[in-house]
């Protein structure tokens, strides 16, 4: 494929509202495979890197490269094209993970490589005896951490300080673990998953984020739809929203530090 061809390819999956130039360098890069600049909405792919020995160029692997650098400028596009302090945040992601859904419906990126026979094998594996098998035994000990709460009333012990000091686990880990549990979520989304679905409060939603990840729907757009808050579409009122979440965390290490301030200030006191 040439550049306007992989240019035609990206706008298929999306017409962007501001346009974008697209150039291949002729280069090979032991970096990237490809950039995005914002200050100039365009795309560099570095097509050598995906030139295999016999010289032919993979034209899906630098499709799905394209379609990763395409995600920035939507991303660009919708933050008014100032530059982002995380460029792969939870919001670039899910922008990312629509454009490649959209483009494997529409047969422009297929995951061929991860698709073939020894990919398959290894998957399976890992899905089945380590994923899956690995949610299911930390599914059943929320389960036992229960029966320990259950045994703590009965006995007027403290919960907390039999989790911390005899199982040495944080409290926090402890109470997803039980959450996961009691919810009886199915151990093929994985443990990390299952905890991100057991803080769905509602039970409806909660079902419904389970089916779609297990459908296939990318972690980062299921968790946006069920757990985040909608960010303003206005890019100033992103941006003071953004404003108002760093002066609450610099009021809070404010805070902090104050209380450092503070006990180092007794513990000289008390040397003296």
């Amino acid at each position: 494929m040439n550049q306007d061809q992989i240019k035609e390819k990206l706008c298929e999956i999306m017409k962007p509202d501001v346009d974008f130039t697209l150039i291949l360098s002729g280069k090979a890069s032991k970096k990237v495979n490809g950039l995005y600049y914002p200050e100039k909405k365009q795309i560099v792919l570095h097509n050598k890197n995906f030139e295999s020995a016999d010289g032919k160029i993979n034209d899906n692997l630098m499709m799905y490269t394209a379609i990763h650098e395409f995600a920035h400028h939507i991303r660009a596009i919708k933050d008014g094209f100032v530059k982002s302090p995380r460029p792969h945040d939870s919001e670039f992601k899910i922008i990312f993970e629509q454009l490649l859904a959209e483009a494997k419906r529409k047969g422009i990126y297929t995951d061929s490589i991860f698709g073939n026979e020894e990919f398959t094998k290894l998957t399976k594996k890992l899905r089945d005896e380590y994923l899956t098998k690995n949610a299911s035994l930390m599914k059943e000990f929320g389960g036992l951490l229960l029966e320990a709460h259950t045994l703590c009333l009965k006995y007027n012990a403290r919960f907390e300080d039999y989790v911390e000091r005899e199982l040495k686990l944080k409290m926090s880990e402890a109470n997803s673990l039980m959450k996961v549990h009691s919810m009886n979520l199915d151990p093929e989304l994985g443990l990390d998953n299952m905890k991100m679905v057991s803080r769905i409060n509602n039970s409806e939603k909660r079902e419904a984020a389970e089916n779609k990840l297990l459908g296939g729907e990318g972690v980062e757009t299921v968790k946006s739809e069920y757990l985040q808050k909608p960010k303003p579409d206005n890019v100033v009122e992103r941006l003071f929203a953004e404003k108002e979440e760093i002066e609450r965390r610099i009021t809070s290490l404010k805070k902090k530090l104050e209380m450092i301030e503070q006990q180092i200030d007794i513990i000289d006191k008390q040397a003296n």
